[in-house]
């Protein structure tokens, strides 16, 4: 896959047609373009949406959101395909990055989500005495004991 940026800066220093959405045209030689895509031609014949006017330009700028289409030469294209099959050849393992964490981004040492009588969702938490049926303490009935260690299993 080729970045059309790239693309644009490998172009550079030949001949180009673009295309505004309001349907003029400029063919000119491409002196520079930008991250916005902005374009920068040089000897630049423009013409109109109707094909009626044709004017010399020394040198125009042309905004990157008018730009509907441009047209590259077929040999800056199949030089940058070159180029990308070779790139690829020799970086033939890079084609996924690592992942954060463990094996198979499973979190590895970094914890989990607790456990044991002391943890979070532990017997301990989860009985801490509200009020029983007699007013003493007992379990919680707030908390959904799905634990299997509730001495009084009719608070479930």
């Amino acid at each position: 896959m080729v970045l059309p940026l790239s693309l644009l800066r490998s172009t550079q220093n030949q001949q180009m047609l673009i295309e505004l959405k309001n349907g003029d045209s400029y063919n000119g030689l491409l002196v520079a373009c930008d991250s916005w895509m902005n374009v920068h031609l040089k000897d630049t014949i423009f013409t109109s949406k109707d094909g009626d006017k044709f004017v010399k330009i020394g040198e125009i700028f042309i905004r990157g959101p008018t730009i509907k289409l441009m047209h590259i030469p077929d040999e800056v294209m199949s030089a940058v395909n070159d180029e990308v099959i070779e790139v690829r050849r020799q970086q033939p393992n890079q084609r996924y990055p690592p992942r954060r964490g463990g094996h198979y981004n499973n979190g590895g040492n970094r914890g989990g989500r607790g456990g044991g009588n002391n943890a979070r969702g532990g017997y301990q938490n989860r009985n801490q005495g509200g009020p029983g049926p007699s007013g003493q303490g007992g379990p919680n009935p707030n908390f959904n004991n799905r634990g299997g260690n509730n001495p009084n299993p009719q608070w479930r």
